[in-house]
């Protein structure tokens, strides 16, 4: 833990978290780039899991993931370098903050979860509505979970 607390004091002190903290600018342009991320990956992923939980059936399921996929994709990416940039401002008291660690483990297992359901369902979608594996419906309400969670421990972070 010693070793991530001297990172995070590095990272806080670096050109980018100087940058940071001291332009009017950036730091809220980030922000705005990080609720764009949250748009972009948490609207398709709850449209895709609820799709997938048996929502929508009017709707071919293998299509409606290769239309949500990539905006969730660039959602995540999205997320990850505005998060970045936005904790480099704050790295220290960040680090050890409980809500943080915990925001953090969740979207690991998020990416975990969505990662493994590609595996071993994607080849099977156009079957799903026929033979609905529970394993897979309970993955997606999983996912469901994780984001929603992720999303609000993301806001709280703000006033704890």
């Amino acid at each position: 833990m010693e070793t991530l607390i001297a990172w995070a004091a590095w990272l806080e002190a670096s050109p980018l978290g100087e940058q940071m903290r001291s332009s009017a600018l950036l730091y809220p342009a980030l922000n705005l780039l990080h609720l764009l991320g949250l748009v972009l990956l948490l609207g398709p992923m709850l449209l895709l899991d609820a799709r997938l939980l048996g929502a929508g059936r009017a709707f071919s399921l293998p299509a409606v993931s290769r239309t949500l996929t990539p905006l969730v994709v660039l959602g995540l990416v999205l997320l990850l370098g505005s998060g970045f940039c936005l904790f480099a401002a704050d790295a220290g008291p960040l680090t050890v903050d409980r809500l943080l660690q915990l925001k953090l483990l969740l979207i690991v297992l998020g990416v975990a979860n969505a990662l493994l359901f590609r595996r071993l369902w994607n080849s099977r979608l156009a079957n799903w509505d026929q033979a609905v594996p529970a394993l897979g419906r309970m993955q997606a309400a999983l996912s469901l979970l994780l984001w929603l969670v992720v999303m609000s421990l993301g806001r709280l972070l703000a006033y704890f």
